[in-house]
């Protein structure tokens, strides 16, 4: 933006200034927490929700807390009907389970910018999600002759951005069951303790106190180390209040989703690096989310770009969207339990049936890869079905120590890791050729080409046609993520470099060699930047900013006294 000139008034200038520096107060650093009343508590969930049965209006929100937490109408529909299993489910006693629904509205506040600088740090597959709710949920479903249903059902869920499935799933374990014993005090009570939680900022570890007990977590950063677990120990003398410490806040126990199809594994990791159309079709909702869940996370640390959405019902807001026959079905995955999803999704390509998943040490028969044809209903033998023919060879050494750990009767949470290692390994090899930086446009036949030289067979000892499976990477919803994420990246650190540069310049050694208006276009300029660099998270240190707003400051005290005034009343310092 460049002053072409000035009126004596200086009206011009003011207008300008206007349309330049907006008129709102900018989010302050990570370091400091949210102020105002239920900040905290929205900083991890956006509400808490209570869903019971009645006999006329069937399922129903009964309570939302805290009341002022805004939900649509169609947003309160779809949490309805996704927190109770489908009828065919015959969930008895207590579970859970979660969904995931799109937000209707998206408008951003002073909080979500806040959020934002929170996320930062966060590796890309936690990062809060800006366009869907999830949705953890605990369901208990009871026989009460007292009642006229003869069942007493009813669900807490809690609703959140964030994508913490281990930790949600853990702190309804500890705050549902006393809610179903002593209703909305215990509830209220619950929510002032998250209302006194420190923020969920990544790499530091927090003690969340609640319900009479501490929880000690720690959220990942992207800067730790692929692959390694975070285990905290309590125990020393500075945790004699810790009452649970969690190894992770989001990983599910990959072996025992995988245990019945892990023949399979490396089949079903090329079906979601490619965003293909995936159904997997449970007995309950529990079985259902977890295994969407565990698909999802199998491509880590790559996030995974298409929708996915591991409980979907008939009643769901996108039904006919992701059912219907008319075009091809969409990059997404599906967890389903209704038997009626068995002929409606009949044209998907890819179908995973599962039976009722065994406890740890009890190894269920391995499934085959059956032809979609055969699948008829959802009682249809667990398997999967698909007519897709991998890329690359099977990796029969992975087989082999799964199943040794299997003989060996070894833990459950030690072969998760295993295959958490695996898969890791895999997506790595594959992701690598495609990380070093480049500012010019993306040409796909370049990169082929780097690939003899510097392709995956230099860390992957897998055998196939990577150049094919790249091909039709390249053409899915998680390249297009991936490298939207890559190229912003980049033009952060430059931005960033940009900024650090001007604060090392002298800039008022340079204002003496130009004009009035020049003078005020760099002003201008410069506060236009330390608005950018906050509302974008840039990574710059926090004195860097300040340097810079020290810098627009004297570059103002070094004009007239009207320019002075001028600039200082549209708020530039």
């Amino acid at each position: 933006m460049a002053l072409r000139g000035l009126t004596g008034d200086g009206s011009d200038l003011e207008e300008l200034l206007k349309e330049v520096i907006p008129d709102k107060d900018y989010p302050c650093s990570p370091e400091s927490s949210p102020s105002l009343p239920w900040d905290r508590f929205a900083s991890w969930v956006h509400c808490i929700c209570v869903v019971g049965f009645d006999l006329e209006l069937g399922q129903a929100v009964e309570v939302i807390y805290p009341p002022h937490a805004k939900l649509s109408d169609k947003e309160k529909t779809s949490i309805c009907y996704l927190s109770f299993p489908d009828s065919n489910s015959g969930c008895l006693g207590d579970t859970q389970f979660c969904f995931r629904i799109r937000q209707s509205t998206s408008r951003k506040n002073s909080l979500d910018c806040l959020l934002d600088q929170y996320d930062r740090d966060a590796p890309v597959y936690l990062k809060k999600d800006s366009a869907h709710y999830y949705g953890y949920v605990y369901f208990r479903q009871v026989r009460d002759k007292t009642l006229k249903r003869g069942y007493f059902q009813k669900s807490l869920v809690l609703i959140s951005k964030l994508p913490y499935v281990n930790f949600f799933h853990f702190l309804l374990k500890l705050i549902a069951p006393e809610y179903f014993d002593k209703n909305e005090p215990c509830l209220e009570a619950a929510c002032n303790d998250l209302d006194r939680w420190p923020a969920p900022i990544p790499g530091r570890t927090l003690n969340l106190p609640t319900m009479g007990v501490v929880i000690k977590v720690r959220i990942p950063t992207g800067q730790d180390k692929p692959g390694a677990t975070q285990i905290i120990q309590s125990g020393d003398e500075t945790d004699t209040q810790v009452s649970f410490a969690l190894p992770t806040i989001h990983e599910v126990d990959l072996f025992r989703c995988f245990c019945p199809i892990f023949f399979h594994i490396q089949m079903l990791w090329e079906l979601v690096l490619l965003g293909e159309p995936l159904v997997v079709m449970a007995p309950s909702p529990a079985e259902s989310s977890e295994n969407v869940l565990a698909l999802v996370c199998c491509v880590s640390p790559l996030k995974y770009c298409s929708d996915f959405r591991p409980y979907f019902t008939i009643h769901d807001s996108e039904f006919k969207e992701y059912t219907t026959r008319t075009q091809a079905p969409p990059s997404v995955i599906l967890g389903v339990t209704n038997p009626f999803f068995a002929k409606t999704l009949q044209h998907w390509p890819h179908i995973i049936r599962i039976g009722d998943m065994k406890p740890a040490g009890d190894i269920p028969k391995q499934v085959k890869v059956k032809k979609l044809k055969n699948l008829k209903t959802l009682d249809s033998k667990p398997g999967v079905y698909t007519s897709y023919k991998t890329f690359l060879s099977r990796d029969e050494e992975i087989i082999k120590q799964v199943q040794k750990g299997i003989q060996q009767k070894r833990p459950s949470e030690a072969q998760s890791a295993i295959l958490r290692r695996y898969f890791l390994e895999l997506t790595q090899s594959f992701i690598i050729p495609l990380s070093p930086p480049q500012l010019k446009a993306f040409s796909e036949e370049e990169f082929m080409k780097t690939l003899e030289k510097a392709g995956p067979q230099l860390t992957s000892r897998l055998k196939g046609d990577w150049i094919g499976l790249y091909r039709q990477f390249l053409k899915s919803p998680n390249f297009d993520g991936w490298f939207r994420s890559r190229w912003k990246e980049m033009t952060q650190k430059l931005e960033a470099l940009h900024l650090e540069a001007l604060c090392d310049a002298d800039l008022l050694i340079w204002i003496q060699k130009h004009t009035e208006v020049e003078v005020v276009d760099l002003v201008l300029k410069l506060k236009e930047k330390l608005v950018q660099a906050k509302q974008n998270c840039l990574p710059i240190k926090r004195d860097t900013l300040e340097k810079l707003q020290m810098h627009i400051e004297a570059i103002i005290l070094s004009l007239p006294e009207d320019l002075q005034s001028i600039l200082l009343k549209n708020g530039t310092t």
